[in-house]
């Protein structure tokens, strides 16, 4: 990351909205900028399969759900963050499952670099389906953009809800109805 270049970006916008860059509350925002974006877009160049990577050889066959996970993005129209949390069902496939938290990591290197909600969605399944070759991942996304909240329409408390369905669970409408069901309770 190019923290000398993101300084001077931010440098340009104080000017820009009529700030001076150089006042003492102002001195040191642009270093303070360049330091939080490189913090929220460290996954820019990361791909979040690299993270599930340790699997475990256990006779389950049953559905495994990771609930209400937070994560925040930033998006990538406005650089205003993205808050939310996402589910993550799947169904293990020839005894193997994977450590929980590999979940919420792929999630955590998706979401960390300016995103849309529904390919981050799509990301993280398809990334699951990859690694895990399970008999099928749905992953469901809620989040609250501030895109949305603090300018332009200003409709704060509004969620988006997304969701991404592979292998069994786009044709087994009892397997779907049962993960839906799981992340709802």
């Amino acid at each position: 990351m190019n923290q000398e270049k993101i300084e001077r970006g931010t440098e340009l916008i104080l000017e820009g909205i009529g700030e001076d860059p150089s006042r003492p509350g102002l001195k040191d925002t642009p270093s303070r900028v360049a330091r939080m974006m490189e913090e929220l877009c460290y996954g820019l160049h990361k791909d979040p399969g690299d993270v599930v990577s340790t699997f475990f050889q256990e006779d389950y066959k049953e559905m495994v759900l990771l609930n209400n996970i937070p994560f925040h993005s930033l998006c990538e129209h406005h650089l205003l963050p993205i808050l939310g949390s996402a589910s993550i069902v799947y169904m293990p496939k020839e005894k193997r499952v994977v450590g929980a938290s590999k979940l919420a990591r792929a999630l955590q290197v998706a979401s960390s670099k300016p995103q849309i909600q529904e390919r981050l969605t799509s990301q993280v399944a398809d990334v699951l389906m990859e690694k895990l070759d399970p008999y099928g991942v749905l992953v469901e996304i809620k989040a609250e953009h501030l895109c949305m909240t603090i300018r332009g329409v200003e409709k704060p408390g509004t969620k988006m809800v997304t969701s991404a369905i592979r292998g069994k669970f786009t044709t087994d409408k009892a397997a779907r109805d049962e993960a839906l069901s799981l992340i709802e309770s």
